[in-house]
């Protein structure tokens, strides 16, 4: 998930084994792949971001205010958000004020070099400097190929014709920000096809352009840590639309990913799901979206982690997005597709962060969670779907999810 999600309905009633299927498209990619609940998907009503109105300033209090607690460390705890723009620095800030140790930020390789060797560095050179002024540790996700790298006609969302090209980048990429960006995620969600479009989708393709990926990063910074990138839970087979993430993994490490990466990715997304339920578990607490291991948090960082041992990998999970979506108090939200997102209180959004921390810590070979998202409510507002998994309300206020994160420690 990781850039803005879009919802995208996959229907195939015959071709796909006679069921409803939902590519969710993620990030600035956020929410996951899922197939749909049976309920009638309600009409879409885009609802338009409110007009700004003056605001009185308040009168100053002549007291002044206890400052507030400082948040609990959380040094291997991170949150993804958009870093990037007029509201960077808020969002810096607001990361550095919750406690953790890292934030992530997904980045359009096609915004930053415009023409071969061409490079807009000034954005990032900002944010790397803002997120050093507080501490944190910066993973880059790196996605979306420039048009003059792609195949004719250019699709939006696939990697280059020539992978060397992408080597490039993130040897100039890892160079300029040598000792100062601690990781690099190699794409996003590779075995759906709005990120792969110009080839067929191919866990061992994606292995090559991870093989040049990773082979700049070493270049350019030999220090760097290098993660696979992560495929999305879909529950979709099809080899056209998706492959199925377990299927996808396990194609990977037959294509050596695991001699190529200090880490591997992985987006275990859990619906409404608590997240230590298991799909296998006899009763359920939500009535939906419960019928495949791909709905549940737990199941696939442990079936990930089987994989991996059962092909002798000793390489950490990186969590690099999760979360759970909550719509409570953004008001009138189309959720169609995504129907789970009502079944999750802002207070649930809080208690299945929290234990998904605590199931880490029983878990040492899980790296670093990174959690989905920030701060995307704020600056797009309630009716993007991503935004529903936000720690920030569209108002910009703190959710319980925030306030409590910002108490607990790892």
């Amino acid at each position: 998930m990781s850039r803005r999600p879009v919802i995208l309905l996959a229907a195939g009633l015959a071709a796909l084994g006679g069921l409803l299927l939902i590519i969710s498209l993620a990030s600035l990619r956020g929410p996951w792949a899922a197939p749909p609940s049976t309920a009638t998907p309600a009409a879409l009503v885009p609802t338009a971001l409110p007009p700004l109105a003056s605001v009185t300033p308040a009168p100053v209090s002549s007291t002044t205010p206890a400052p507030a607690a400082t948040p609990v460390p959380k040094p291997d705890i991170g949150v993804q958000g958009e870093f990037i723009g007029p509201e960077g620095d808020s969002g810096i800030q607001s990361a550095a004020n919750l406690g953790v140790s890292w934030i992530k930020q997904q980045i359009d390789w096609n915004s930053i070099e415009y023409a071969r060797g061409l490079y807009r560095w000034g954005e990032l050179d900002h944010l790397v400097a803002e997120a050093q002024k507080h501490g944190l540790k910066i993973l880059f996700s790196v996605a979306r190929a420039p048009g003059f790298s792609r195949p004719e006609p250019v699709e939006e969302d696939g990697p280059p014709s020539d992978f060397a090209i992408f080597r490039d980048f993130m040897r100039a990429l890892s160079a300029r920000y040598q000792g100062r960006v601690a990781a690099y995620e190699l794409w996003n969600e590779p075995n759906l096809k709005r990120e792969w479009r110009g080839f067929d989708l191919s866990a061992a393709k994606f292995v090559e352009l991870i093989r040049a990926g990773a082979a700049g990063v070493r270049e350019g910074d030999p220090t760097a840590i290098i993660i696979s990138g992560a495929p999305a839970v879909t529950g979709i087979d099809d080899r056209i639309n998706a492959i199925d993430d377990r299927v996808f993994l396990r194609e990977m490490i037959a294509a050596g990913v695991g001699e190529a990466v200090d880490a591997i990715g992985v987006h275990p997304y859990g619906a409404a799901n608590p997240p230590d339920e298991r799909a296998a578990d006899a009763v359920h607490l939500r009535s939906g979206y419960n019928s495949h291991p791909s709905f549940f948090f737990l199941d696939t960082l442990e079936d990930y982690h089987t994989i991996l041992r059962d092909a002798n990998i000793d390489k950490p999970l990186w969590v690099t997005e999760f979360g759970w979506p909550s719509i409570e108090n953004f008001g009138e939200v189309d959720t169609a597709g995504w129907e789970y997102a009502r079944d999750v209180t802002e207070a649930d959004q809080a208690a299945y962060l929290l234990r998904a921390l605590q199931l880490r810590r029983e878990r040492p070979w899980v790296g670093p969670l990174i959690i989905w998202n920030l701060n995307i409510a704020p600056l797009f507002g309630a009716e993007r779907a991503e935004s529903a998994y936000g720690l920030l309300r569209p108002d910009g206020s703190k959710r319980p999810a925030y306030q409590q994160l910002r108490r607990a420690g790892e």
